[in-house]
C-alpha cells in the first residue's frame, strides 16, 4: 500500500494534497506533476510511502533538477515507485549503463564455437572457477539504506541527522518541521 503527497510551498504557508501516481512511470512524470503543483516556481515537495518499508522525498525548485532522497534504496528498488526515484545518476550508475552491460555480457558468454566449430578439450582449457562471474560485486545491486541527498530538508527545518532516524511515520515529522502538519492533517 502507498501514500503518496504533495506539500508546495506559498506566500502564505504549505498547502499539501494527497495525489494519485497512477499515470507516474518516471521521474520526469514526477517532476512535471510537482511542478503543476508549484506557486510562482517555488518549492515542492513530493512524498511517497510504502507501508512502513520505505520513504522517498523528491525537492522541485522551480526549473532546476529534482533532488532525491530514499530511506531504504533496496526496499525502494522492489518497487515500482520506488524504481522511479532510484535514478542511474543516484546510484551512481553511467546512464544508460545497463543496455551496454547486457550487450557486454553476451560477448562474455563468447567461447569461439559459435560458428560450428567443435569445442576441443585439452591444456588451453581455463579453470572453471576462474571463469565464474565475481558475485560479491554486483554492477547492477543497490545499496540498503538510505540513498539520495541528505541535506535535502535542511534548509527547511530537517536535519540530515533528523532525516537519517525517520522510519514509520516519517511524513508527519517532515511536515512538522515544515510547519505543514495541519494541511497535511486536513488531507490525510
Amino acid at each position: 500500500m502507498y501514500f503518496a503527497a504533495l506539500l508546495a510551498r506559498t506566500e502564505d504557508g504549505w498547502e499539501a494534497s494527497d495525489t494519485e501516481l497512477d499515470d507516474v512511470e518516471t521521474l520526469s512524470d514526477l517532476t512535471d506533476l510537482a511542478r503543476e503543483a508549484s506557486v510562482d516556481e517555488d518549492t515542492v515537495l513530493v512524498y511517497i510511502e510504502q507501508e512502513d518499508a520505505w520513504f522517498g522525498v523528491v525537492r522541485v525548485d522551480g526549473e532546476e533538477d529534482p533532488r532525491i532522497y530514499v530511506s531504504d534504496a533496496s526496499s525502494a528498488a522492489r518497487s515500482s515507485y520506488g524504481e522511479i526515484l532510484l535514478t542511474d545518476e543516484l546510484l551512481g550508475r553511467e546512464p544508460g549503463a545497463d543496455d551496454e552491460i547486457a550487450a557486454l555480457e553476451e560477448l562474455v558468454d563468447l567461447d569461439g564455437t559459435e560458428d560450428g566449430e567443435p569445442e576441443e578439450a585439452g591444456a588451453g582449457d581455463v579453470d572453471a572457477a576462474a571463469t565464474e562471474p565475481d558475485l560479491d560485486h554486483d554492477p547492477d545491486a543497490v545499496p540498503a539504506g538510505p540513498l539520495g541527498e541528505l541535506g535535502i530538508l535542511a534548509d527547511l527545518g530537517l536535519s540530515e541527522k533528523d532525516l537519517l532516524t525517520l522510519r514509520t511515520d516519517a511524513l508527519v515529522e517532515i511536515a512538522d518541521a515544515l510547519g505543514a502538519a495541519e494541511v497535511l492533517e486536513a488531507v490525510r
